[in-house]
This record gives C-alpha cells, sequence and structure tokens, in this order.
C-alpha cells in the first residue's frame, strides 16, 4: 500500500518536481554508500576531464548531473530548479522543458571537456564534473531570455528576469579567476549558453531542441520494445485529403495565433498578456 501510495504521489510532481526528487534520491543514496560501505559510486558516473577516460564511460555526459559534492551543492541546485521550472512549465510543456535541460547538462559538460583539454593551466589539472548546475543555468537562463521583462517577486521586491540572469551569468564570469572551481563555472557557461541560444531561437520560430527530442523518443521507444506501426485506416482518398486539409488550415491559424502573442510578450512582457491569451498559451505548450 504505502509503495502504491508513493508512486502516486510521484506520478503527480511536476517534471521539475521529479527531476528534483531523482537528484535528491541520488545525493542520499551515494552519501549512504560513502558512510556505510566505504566507498562511493561516484567515480563511475562523473564526467573525468581526460577526453579518453569519456571515452570508456560516454554516459557520463549526462550522468554527472546526478550527483553533487555536498548538501549546500544539491541544495541550491534544486532550489534554483524548482524555481525556474515553475516558470517554465507555465509557458511549456514537460518535453521541452527535458529538451532544455538536458541539452544544457550536455553542453556543459562539452564546455567542461574542451575545457581541460585546451587551456594550458588546466590541462594538467585532477578533476572532474558533477552536479546539475550546468542543466538548472540552462533552464533559468531559457526563461530569463525568452520572457526578459516579466517581473518576479524576490524576497520584498519585484526584479526583472533578465536581471537575474545577467546576475548569474556575471558571478560566474568573476569567479573563474578567484574560485577553485574552474570547471564548474565554465559548465555552468556553458548552459547558460544553450539556454539562450534555445530562447532566442525559438522566439524566432525554430526549436533547436526538436530533433534531441525526436531522438530521445526513439531511444525510450527502443528500450521499451515498442515499433511504431501505422494505424489501419478506412476512409476514402477524398476524405483522408480534406480532413488533412482541414488540419494544415488549423495548425496554421493555431500558429499565427501563438506568434502574435510571443512578439506581444518580446515587446510589453508576460503580464501584458490577457487571461485568455494565457491560457491559450499554457495549453499550446503542454501539447508541444
Amino acid at each position: 500500500m504505502a509503495q502504491g501510495n508513493l508512486k502516486y504521489q510521484f506520478a503527480r510532481l511536476s517534471i521539475a518536481e521529479k527531476l528534483i526528487a531523482i537528484n535528491v534520491i541520488f545525493f542520499i543514496v551515494e552519501g549512504l554508500f560513502t558512510a556505510l560501505l566505504g566507498f562511493s559510486i561516484m567515480s563511475w558516473f562523473e564526467l573525468p576531464k581526460d577526453f579518453f577516460s569519456f571515452i570508456k564511460q560516454p554516459w557520463s555526459i549526462v550522468s554527472y548531473s546526478f550527483f553533487h559534492g555536498s548538501l549546500g551543492h544539491v541544495f541550491w541546485n534544486m532550489f534554483l530548479l524548482y524555481f525556474a521550472g515553475r516558470i517554465f512549465l507555465n509557458l511549456f510543456g514537460n518535453k521541452r522543458f527535458l529538451n532544455v535541460y538536458f541539452l544544457g547538462v550536455i553542453a556543459g559538460g562539452l564546455v567542461f571537456l574542451l575545457s581541460y583539454n585546451v587551456f594550458p593551466t588546466l590541462i594538467h589539472s585532477n578533476t572532474a564534473l558533477i552536479g546539475a548546475s550546468a542543466g538548472v543555468t540552462s533552464v533559468l537562463i531559457f526563461v530569463c531570455s525568452y520572457i526578459p521583462t516579466q517581473e518576479v517577486r524576490l524576497f520584498v521586491f519585484n526584479i526583472k528576469l533578465w536581471y537575474i540572469g545577467a546576475f548569474v551569468v556575471l558571478t560566474d564570469l568573476i569567479q573563474i579567476p578567484t574560485s577553485g572551481n574552474i570547471g564548474g563555472h565554465l559548465a555552468h557557461l556553458g548552459g547558460a549558453a544553450l539556454g539562450y541560444f534555445y530562447a532566442r531561437q525559438l522566439l524566432n520560430g525554430t526549436d533547436i531542441g526538436s530533433g534531441f527530442g525526436r531522438l530521445i523518443d526513439s531511444l525510450v521507444n527502443i528500450l521499451k520494445g515498442k515499433e511504431k506501426k501505422a494505424p489501419l485506416k478506412t476512409v476514402y482518398r477524398n476524405k483522408k485529403e480534406n480532413k488533412q486539409s482541414k488540419q494544415a488550415y488549423d495548425k496554421d491559424v493555431r500558429q499565427k495565433k501563438i506568434d502574435a502573442i510571443l512578439d506581444k510578450i518580446s515587446k510589453s512582457g508576460y503580464e501584458s498578456l490577457s487571461q485568455e491569451e494565457k491560457d491559450f498559451l499554457f495549453k499550446a505548450g503542454k501539447e508541444n
């Protein structure tokens, strides 16, 4: 009964909250292994800085994001993910959220790998990358770039999202020469760049994560052992053509309405939308 209740509670969580739960579980499991069994499983999943070591464990380009080095590390990452995730999921659906998050994780990992194999001061460093920061930063900078003039409540005053995004990026830039976590800050900037580019391209009508989303769907289908089969149809040709024509027309009208709303957001901010426009954009985001 308890197991069924846990599954039900987990299913009710948003996709951002599910990621938070998974990260917390990994943090607890890693801590228990280290404290009780005397060894860490992190080395199997962290992203090594050496390119040839990475080739031996290519899954680490994603798996590194599920491990954290301290309670403060996981807490602040999950706090920012919850904050940015709520805003993101008011605009778009789960699939696009995962695209931005995991593409940010991958971009941050690639920047880390490249940096530690190119920059002379980093080549001989002995380090590895862990933490969800690149993915979290990608989601945060995405919303800060997509609706930059939207104001959010921060403690006792309102602040525009683009101020938050600029502060996060500048903080990482400033800390590169002054902190002992150069690789982490470089990964953050990789995630930030991905989030910014994704948002700006989406405002121009291009979803750069659509191919990644299809790839993930295909991998999931393979793992589940499912094969896509075309449904049988018994309609006449002319009816099929009429239906397709109507669907194309409806899709075109819907896209024009979405473009008009996004243009309004970019000029006047999210709060300038009517409740009807917000509801329409929210529904459209869930369908994407």
